[in-house]
């Protein structure tokens, strides 16, 4: 494996899921499988479940994690090509790239989209320059528009609790004061798309994600009825994609409390559980009651992190160690 950002990255998700609860059941087994190698972790953003998950699982591996904070670790990067460097940022990542990755044989970067450029956002123009000057493995760490690890850590979770064969997933869009990127419910989407789920989302009209990601997804506008019978309720906001209007992308359309997951919303459930990547705004993602409730489930899924990013990251020190012969 040489990157992370897609579904079609892990391959089987039968064999990926049964890797997945080996190495939680016995998280040290592979940890000569990472002596003497280094992993570089760069944020752009800040993070706490990202950054801790993925030092702990490369230590669980025998790596050497080194965690880069740029703009306070680093200068500031240029990301931009062709432009006059006259402003506050001192570097530009067409160098500093080829440099951090002089350093380390694997790379994880974690870098939000801007919310202003939607092309340039979904060019995943950072992630893709990591690729072209690093020559190293690229794991996304969040990037403009998908989160991986975190939905792998998600779909572990559904498969930990569900109580059917084929259980109902609906993600339910919920208001937020602050306009908020889609890697989370785009990589959510395409995951349980492609898990064997009975998959439903929900948002206010005008919200509705990327088809590269949704395709194959029910989409219902009124919330109620997207709700009843589910079996899993993942709750997370999302600012509007622009994709019939990419004037709008970025913008917040509604910050409608109706939308609100509270208990009236979890009673036409089926005894759902409730899930949320976190960090989450109490009262208007989600109400008390809800997520300090006996289903909820979002520190289990946060913890879940660790097992994501480990298989992930076991993957690729094996490709890399089978290409040196080892």
């Amino acid at each position: 494996m040489d990157k992370f950002f897609n579904v079609s990255d892990i391959g089987n998700l039968d064999k990926a899921l049964s890797e997945a609860f080996q190495v939680k059941k016995t998280p040290y087994a592979w940890k000569s499988l990472g002596e003497n190698r280094t992993i570089m972790l760069v944020f752009f953003n800040s993070s706490l479940r990202t950054r801790l998950s993925s030092q702990k699982a490369a230590l669980n591996l025998g790596m050497n994690p080194i965690v880069l904070n740029i703009g306070t670790d680093s200068w500031k990067l240029e990301t931009s090509m062709g432009i006059v460097m006259d402003g506050d940022k001192s570097e530009h990542i067409k160098e500093a790239i080829p440099v951090i990755a002089s350093y380390c044989d694997i790379i994880g970067v974690r870098s939000f989209a801007g919310l202003q450029d939607r092309e340039y956002d979904y060019a995943e123009t950072v992630l893709n320059q990591f690729i072209e000057y690093g020559g190293k493995p690229v794991i996304s760490l969040e990037s403009a528009t998908v989160h991986p690890c975190q939905a792998f850590a998600d779909l572990i979770t559904i498969e930990e609790y569900r109580k059917v064969a084929r259980p109902k997933v609906v993600l339910s869009w919920a208001p937020h004061p602050k306009a908020l990127p889609q890697a989370v419910p785009n990589s959510f989407a395409q995951w349980m798309n492609a898990a064997p789920v009975d998959f439903v989302i929900t948002h206010p009209r005008g919200y509705e994600l990327d088809p590269k990601f949704t395709a194959g997804a029910r989409i219902e506008y009124d919330q109620m009825k997207a709700l009843e019978n589910a079996d899993f309720v993942y709750a997370k906001n999302w600012s509007c994609p622009g994709v019939t209007d990419p004037s709008k992308y970025g913008q917040i359309l509604s910050k409608d409390m109706g939308w609100t997951i509270d208990d009236a919303h979890m009673a036409v459930t089926n005894d759902a559980y409730f899930m949320h990547c976190l960090p989450v705004r109490r009262n208007m993602i989600v109400s008390d009651s809800v997520i300090d409730g006996p289903k909820s489930l979002v520190i289990p899924e946060a913890a879940n992190r660790v097992v994501s990013a480990q298989v992930v990251m076991k993957r690729m020190l094996e490709s890399l160690n089978d290409g040196e012969g080892i």
